[in-house]
């Protein structure tokens, strides 16, 4: 009789092994790392925060106003290969909505980072960072003067209690600069883009119906497009210059993290747990930003940046508490 044949699976190849489990561990991790709202949103805050000491290092490496158009040209390229399929899918949605979404992008994303690029050759990290939070009161403010939003008693407190953390900011805790209103200029241009991207935050509450990331898609795609006047005109007036090394490096980290990858987290997070719990660790950048920038680029901190923070955190705590402003959703 012909002896039986048993059939034995093929070894594994001891290359394709440790590939396998890489590719599983990843993916094991990927799935754990999306599923965590408070860790995303950490995550989140913590690039927002590292986005003042890339401003200040890139200072001298790349012109402010080709880091902000290049910056927004890199996300577009992610999301474009990321999300083509969602985009394919609504984007006509959005035709009606060109001139909502030209505002929107000009104000909340090129304003506001030509601004904070722009502040970061005059000021410092930390003072960046600290004003950067006060973008939920003036969400306040203009939804007091605009939309007649109620505001009480307590908010108002929370609102004074806020300016004043700018005040001191500006001042450097000098009252003699105050009463002359001899601010720096760069804590000045923080202020208004601070005010820019509230005006964007208040816009969310008219935005079409369409997934988040294809309705930021298209306002980055509004913001790399407007951005392109201000960076020819920094070209015109002699006052551009082919970026160094350094200055390519941190327009990848500001392309790919603060803007992109950063983005995608905060609106899974927002997904998890919804805009309102989302948008209270908001308030974790301007204390992330301070301390990335004496970690990273040696800055001092001064007493009066510790009066000016909790004057802020203060501020939007007692504004918060009492009633909610409107945050990004």
């Amino acid at each position: 009789m012909p002896a039986s044949s048993s059939s034995t699976p093929p070894e594994a190849s001891p290359e394709a092994s440790p590939k396998a489990s890489s590719k599983a561990t990843f993916q094991t991790f990927s799935t754990w790392f999306g599923g965590q709202a408070y860790v995303l949103l950490v995550f989140t805050m913590l690039v927002w925060g590292a986005n003042s000491v890339a401003a200040r290092l890139a200072v001298g490496e790349i012109p402010p106003m080709l880091l902000t158009s290049l910056r927004w040209a890199i996300c577009c390229a992610a999301l474009f290969a990321t999300s083509r399929r969602e985009i394919a899918a609504h984007w006509r949605i959005l035709i009606p909505h060109w001139r909502y979404l030209l505002l929107m992008g000009s104000l909340g994303f090129t304003g506001f980072n030509a601004l904070f690029y722009a502040a970061a050759h005059h000021t410092t990290a930390v003072n960046l960072a600290i004003i950067q939070g006060t973008i939920p009161v003036f969400v306040l403010i203009g939804g007091l003067l605009f939309l007649g939003t109620r505001v009480r008693a307590m908010q108002v407190l929370g609102v004074l209690l806020t300016l004043s953390g700018i005040a001191v900011v500006a001042s450097q805790g000098q009252v003699a600069l105050l009463r002359s209103l001899a601010f720096n200029i760069g804590d000045v241009w923080m202020v208004i883009a601070c005010m820019l991207y509230a005006f964007y935050a208040l816009g969310l509450r008219r935005r079409p119906a369409v997934p988040p990331i294809v309705f930021f898609t298209a306002v980055a795609l509004v913001a790399a497009l407007v951005s392109l006047p201000l960076a020819g005109a920094e070209i015109a007036l002699g006052q551009s210059f082919m970026p160094t090394g350094k200055g390519w490096l941190l327009l990848l980290f500001t392309g790919l993290l603060p803007s992109f990858i950063s983005q995608v987290t905060f609106i899974k997070a927002v997904g998890l747990i919804g805009p309102a719990r989302a948008g209270v660790f908001m308030n974790l950048v301007p204390v992330f930003g301070p301390i990335l920038a004496v970690a990273v680029l040696g800055e001092s901190l001064s007493v009066y940046h510790g009066v000016a923070l909790a004057l802020v955190l203060g501020g939007i705590a007692v504004a918060e508490r009492h009633g909610k402003p409107p945050l990004p959703n």
